[in-house]
């Protein structure tokens, strides 16, 4: 009895400093995909564990990568379930990217526990019938409804949220690691010189909105259905 006491302590102890290890998932959005790239912090600065470029529509054509402006083309009662529709097939591809991504970090003693979301105004959006009849707003919505759904799918994982504007990105992660723009943009270019392409300003962001969702404190992890 000792002896399997002591053996069941042993493999606690072993998970808990296995899994010890925490990371961070930052996005940056786009219609129909979004740019992933999943860091952990090494002596005060970030270091890439995955990054992908995911899609958040089944069939990557323009009818579906911007479901408003098609929306806007259709009856009212048409346009709401199409747009209801596309939200859901967003929400489970982004559940089943970050799920996955979660899967296979803990596979190698990572936790996966926060995410970093860029937005764009971040303003709040009217009722479907007020953006329809909106092109401007039309454009904010295509962008929103892709993002909402990484909010979902994080939410689902459990994973903590920080969000921030991207012309705000810079500057926030700046007060965290002391470096000016210029400089930090830098580092993070060296930093996928040896990952290889794709490495564009799209991963560049996603790793800084990673490293500030590690180096602040997010809101609350929370679980939706």
């Amino acid at each position: 009895m000792c002896g399997k006491w002591l053996r069941e302590r042993r493999r606690r102890r072993f998970f808990a400093v296995a899994h010890s290890k925490q990371a961070a998932v930052g996005f940056r959005v786009h219609s129909g995909w979004a740019a992933v790239v999943a860091v952990s912090i090494e002596k005060g600065a970030p270091v890439v564990l995955a990054w992908q470029r995911v899609h958040l529509v089944d069939t990557f054509a323009y009818k579906f990568r911007q479901p408003y402006h098609t929306a806007e083309r259709m009856p009212p009662g048409q346009a709401r379930e199409f747009i209801e529709r596309m939200r859901e097939e967003a929400r489970r591809l982004a559940h089943r990217a970050i799920d996955g991504l979660q899967s296979e970090l803990q596979k190698q003693g990572i936790a996966l526990k926060s995410c970093g979301l860029l937005l764009a105004s971040g303003r709040p959006l009217p009722a479907l019938e007020k953006i329809l009849a909106s092109h401007a707003l039309i454009h904010t919505a295509d962008g929103e409804h892709f993002r909402e759904a990484i909010v979902h799918a994080s939410g689902r994982c459990g994973l903590a949220m920080m969000c921030v504007k991207e012309k705000e990105l810079l500057d926030r992660v700046g007060q965290v690691s002391r470096l000016k723009p210029r400089e930090l943009l830098r580092r993070i270019t060296e930093l996928g010189r040896p990952l290889g392409a794709p490495w564009s300003q799209d991963e560049k962001f996603a790793t800084v909105a990673a490293w500030l969702a590690m180096a602040s404190k997010p809101s609350v992890a929370f679980k939706t259905r």
